[in-house]
């Protein structure tokens, strides 16, 4: 079989994990040339001939999500018009995802939205990493691939933890039982849940924990981190139950609004994030924060879809 031409592109939401993917592979990022009018409207002419050959686009649409959103519709556009062959969109971060159903009347399912999005701007497959809502995959009549940060988080973990005590796996919410079980098996730690009770938008309040934290290392397991509401409540609910410290761990680290604030005064002693999102300045100033690279996992992924390789045997 001869093997396809093939090219990286890279939107500007996260250019230093693209250029890490991009060094993985040994395959330089071709210019888009993005620009904005004076407008605000994003405007792409990619530098080199695409006709034919498959392309990937790396962008996280984190934020400002509705403008690297669209710079990524605006550069798979291009990549149609000028008759690439496969187009992938590679999000590491996938915006919108908390909305995946109607939580009310009159309300969108704007992570339904952005798929029709995607595959009208000329995307073939799409490629993301540990999504909010699993079920986001069937609203794509395209390959997708979701992909899992958990054995990146873990070879931190194990380095940080070995022989340090007990550990138990607690997840914020029941939602996120399975997440919290995984890591407890490949760990040999026990499982605990937070019962909680939403009060509003970003707005949680932990209210009691199933399972045994006491004189335990609590390390609690979520997807991503955002205002951090839950997470600090999750965090003070655990120590009042006699853990011996806690740590969480995420894939994304959206960290908006008072999210550092919050961390900094609450009793988490490290929190380990992922860099499928760029650290916001205060995050990166934080000596609780820590981020670790998923460059090589998402590199291997795209090495595999090209070659026709199994995906899901990275995580077996």
């Amino acid at each position: 079989m001869r093997l396809r031409d093939w090219l990286l592109i890279s939107g500007n939401s996260n250019r230093p994990l693209a250029e890490k993917i991009a060094i993985k592979l040994g395959k330089p990022l071709v210019d888009a040339g993005i620009r904005r009018f004076s407008d605000g409207e994003f405007f792409v002419e990619i530098s080199e001939n695409v006709r034919g050959r498959d392309a990937y686009v790396l962008q996280s649409t984190c934020q400002p999500v509705n403008d690297t959103l669209m710079e990524l519709l605006v550069i798979i556009d291009a990549l149609k018009r000028a008759s690439a062959k496969d187009i992938t969109a590679v999000l590491p971060y996938y915006g919108y995802a908390r909305q995946d159903r109607k939580v009310a009347p009159r309300t969108p399912i704007s992570a339904k939205l952005v798929a029709d999005l995607l595959t009208a701007a000329g995307a073939t497959r799409v490629v993301s990493m540990d999504l909010h809502a699993g079920q986001i995959q069937g609203f794509f009549n395209i390959p997708f691939d979701n992909l899992y940060a958990a054995p990146v988080i873990l070879d931190c973990l194990k380095k940080d933890l070995s022989g340090n005590g007990e550990i138990v796996f607690v997840s914020p919410d029941a939602g996120g039982v399975e997440r919290a079980r995984k890591f407890g098996v490949q760990m040999n730690g026990s499982v605990a849940i937070i019962d909680k009770r939403r009060e509003g938008p970003n707005v949680a309040k932990a209210m009691n924990i199933i399972g045994d934290v006491e004189g335990k290392i609590a390390i609690i397991v979520d997807d991503m981190i955002d205002t951090a509401g839950t997470l600090t409540e999750a965090a003070k609910a655990v120590m009042d139950h006699g853990a011996k410290k806690v740590i969480a761990v995420a894939s994304h680290g959206v960290f908006s609004g008072p999210a550092v604030s919050r961390i900094e005064a609450s009793a988490i002693s490290q929190v380990i994030v992922t860099d499928t999102i760029q650290l916001t300045d205060a995050a990166r100033g934080s000596k609780k924060i820590k981020q670790i690279s998923v460059a090589d996992l998402l590199a291997e992924a795209i090495h595999r879809i090209h070659n026709y390789d199994s995906v899901s045997s990275l995580f077996k």
